[in-house]
């Protein structure tokens, strides 16, 4: 094998990826996962830095387009409105990845380790939201509030779309949860004291 090699990262992601649905996360180790991809261990270790974070490592790429679609947000675009750009952005990575996401996600579901990690992205992601929101000018309750409830509606759209295998489509659903949020708030204030 030559020291450089085409495309390492994706292939390790490839390979781990196959791995971890036919053999399960957990009884996949880094060396079969190099041996997949036609690489060496410590290739593996200068793209990850362990076998879990091949499932995250897209993580930065997604909070910056999120990020970048709340700054691209028409000016006159509420905070809920910037946060749904964003979803809509990274729901078009979504949908072009197709299979793949169906596939990583239900590796993720089968294991409560790779699912606190999963949280946890999306608290960060939710945390950028924020912070984008705050860069328009949004104070900061609203910045939060914003930025918790567009990730409540990933979570919500994301779910229906896997269990429906990817039908409708993710911005659809996105969409709709956006609309039973606006109404369902617009109805509490009307009933609010």
């Amino acid at each position: 094998m030559g020291r450089w090699e085409p495309n390492a990262r994706g292939r390790l992601e490839q390979a781990a990826l196959e791995l971890y649905v036919e053999r399960g996360y957990e009884q996949t180790t880094v060396a079969e996962i190099t041996a997949r991809a036609g690489l060496t261990e410590r290739t593996f270790f200068r793209h990850f830095a362990d076998k879990r974070e091949v499932l995250f490592g897209g993580t930065g790429t997604l909070a910056e387009l999120c990020v970048n679609a709340v700054a691209a947000a028409p000016a006159t675009a509420t905070a809920l409105e910037a946060t749904a750009a964003a979803l809509d952005a990274a729901a078009g990575v979504f949908e072009e990845r197709g299979d793949l996401v169906l596939q990583r996600q239900g590796v993720i579901d089968a294991n409560s380790e790779l699912r606190e990690r999963e949280l946890i992205k999306l608290a960060s992601l939710s945390e950028s939201l924020a912070d984008a929101l705050r860069e328009r000018g949004v104070d900061e309750l609203a910045a939060r509030l914003a930025a918790e409830a567009a990730i409540a509606v990933l979570k919500v759209a994301f779910r229906r779309w896997v269990d429906g295998a990817r039908r409708p489509r993710l911005r659809q659903l996105l969409d709709e949860c956006f609309e039973v949020l606006r109404t369902e708030s617009a109805r509490g204030a009307v009933s609010t004291p």
